[in-house]
């Protein structure tokens, strides 16, 4: 039998092309995978160091782009591969099935939802100052709202075929297990965060109107004001201080 004309296959051989949002997704993330491997050990390393999702710098400094940014940066082949592989098996049916727009809102209602999620879990009972980078809390979402769309689908985990929604439980399982070790080195608790914001998307209609792109841009903007106003006041202490007649005590 061709490999085309099996179950599993079908989804990911079938025309059109990738659709736009994954495409663009896997663009983004693999030029800004490039630029951190050919400026590593360079001046322009500290960049990259500050678009990293690091709990601390967000609630102390105000760096809420990180909650996006940290998406887009990842620590090796092996991780983006499979992150960037995971989401245009799975991304490009859902983004076909929602639209766009939709898939977008979704894909970062998911990946911010982990940061922030990162954030609190590292205050209560890890540690701030530790970077966390990747876009598994998108992606893991992506895997449990396709298990959830598609149980029955059939799909090769390594050389056995195995339904979607028990390859979802695995990793689901995995990613529980590991998320008590907050010092792994990989961050369980964005994957299960990913996969919970992943399924109140689903299933609570009002969270699909949530536009958390435009959250972030409206939290920066707030933080840019109140930066603005801070300045001018202390810039009319200093002219108040400098009119002041100096005979005068």
């Amino acid at each position: 039998m061709a490999i085309g004309s099996r179950d599993y296959a079908r989804p990911y051989l079938a025309g059109g092309g990738i659709p736009f949002g994954v495409k663009y997704l896997l663009i983004i993330n693999g030029i800004v995978f490039l630029l951190q491997y050919f400026t590593a050990r360079t001046s322009l390393d500290v960049v990259f160091q500050h678009l990293a999702l690091v709990p601390a710098d967000v609630v102390e400094r105000f760096f809420l782009w990180q909650l996006v940014t940290y998406m887009f940066l990842h620590g090796g082949v092996m991780h983006i591969l499979i992150n960037m592989l995971t989401l245009w098996m799975f991304g490009s049916d859902l983004e076909r099935s929602w639209g766009t727009r939709q898939f977008l809102r979704f894909y970062f209602f998911c990946g911010i939802g982990a940061g922030v999620c990162v954030v609190i879990a590292n205050y209560l009972f890890g540690n701030p100052g530790i970077g966390t980078i990747g876009a598994s809390g998108a992606i893991y979402g992506i895997l449990l709202v396709s298990a959830i769309l598609w149980p029955d689908r059939i799909i090769i985990f390594y050389i056995f075929p195995i339904k979607l929604k028990y390859f979802v439980m695995i990793f689901g399982g995995i990613a529980f297990l590991g998320a008590f070790n907050l010092s792994s080195g990989v961050s369980d608790v964005a994957h299960l965060s990913g996969m919970a914001f992943g399924y109140l998307f689903l299933k609570v209609p009002k969270t699909r109107g949530i536009d958390p792109m435009g959250w972030i841009n409206d939290s920066y903007k707030a933080w840019k004001l109140a930066r603005a106003k801070r300045k001018f006041q202390v810039y009319l202490k200093k002219q108040r201080g400098s009119d002041r007649d100096p005979r005068v005590h």
